[in-house]
């Protein structure tokens, strides 16, 4: 059984919180993580890079000189990619990067990362950010008292005002709710912090059950 930090609003420990292992899943999913992770960068992909081919660089299809006789190698036309200002032989055309993942897949993903965030010891628990008013040093000071000097993702079941705009200037930090966290940022930031309600919405997640194995 894994356990997980609690802390109370002013950052002082305050017990436990523990995990069963039948909760967690440590034995499958890291290719699942990995498919995951690759759909979502390559979602985020915009596929417009775009260059001319030689049927659609402007100009005439006449010859620049003609076949014989000039001592030159012969040449059709001016849009070839030999010549400069031609067309590209083989560029980059506008496409769609996006690869379709299956749902069992993404949630054995999820279940995945986030067993070994857990596991790893790189998540904490708050009951709740209380801040007198939304200032980032407040922010900066909680994270100090937790532990936290790195990259943090901060989990919340609903947005707080006060909880993003003490959290905005801080360029390491992130404020989302559960149901916007993906495979992809449990990776990208070092440190899970999630209110009680956020971690619940989290576990609830990673009880739904998969067949998938990887």
């Amino acid at each position: 059984m894994s356990t997980i930090k609690v802390f109370n609003p002013a950052g002082d420990a305050s017990g436990e919180l523990a995990i069963a292992d039948d909760l967690l899943v440590l034995d499958k999913g890291e290719q699942a993580v990995k498919d995951v992770v690759v759909a979502i960068q390559n979602a985020a992909r915009a596929g417009t890079a775009d260059t001319l081919r030689k049927g659609e660089v402007a100009g005439s299809n006449k010859k620049p000189w003609r076949q014989k006789g000039t001592g030159r190698a012969r040449a059709g036309l001016r849009q070839s990619p030999v010549w400069r200002g031609g067309g590209v032989a083989f560029g980059p055309h506008p496409r769609d990067f996006s690869v379709k993942v299956n749902r069992k897949v993404s949630q054995l993903a999820f279940t995945r990362a986030m067993s070994d965030k857990i596991v790893s010891g790189q998540v904490l628990v708050i009951e709740k950010f209380s801040f007198a008013e939304p200032k980032t040093k407040l922010m900066t000071a909680t994270l100090k008292k937790l532990g936290v000097d790195r990259s943090a993702l901060i989990v919340l079941d609903q947005y707080e005002e006060s909880v993003l705009l003490a959290a905005r200037n801080l360029p390491k930090v992130e404020v989302v709710s559960a149901a916007e966290v993906d495979v992809y940022s449990l990776l990208l930031y070092r440190t899970l912090i999630a209110t009680k309600a956020g971690f619940a919405a989290l576990a609830a997640r990673m009880t739904k059950k998969t067949e998938v194995g990887a």
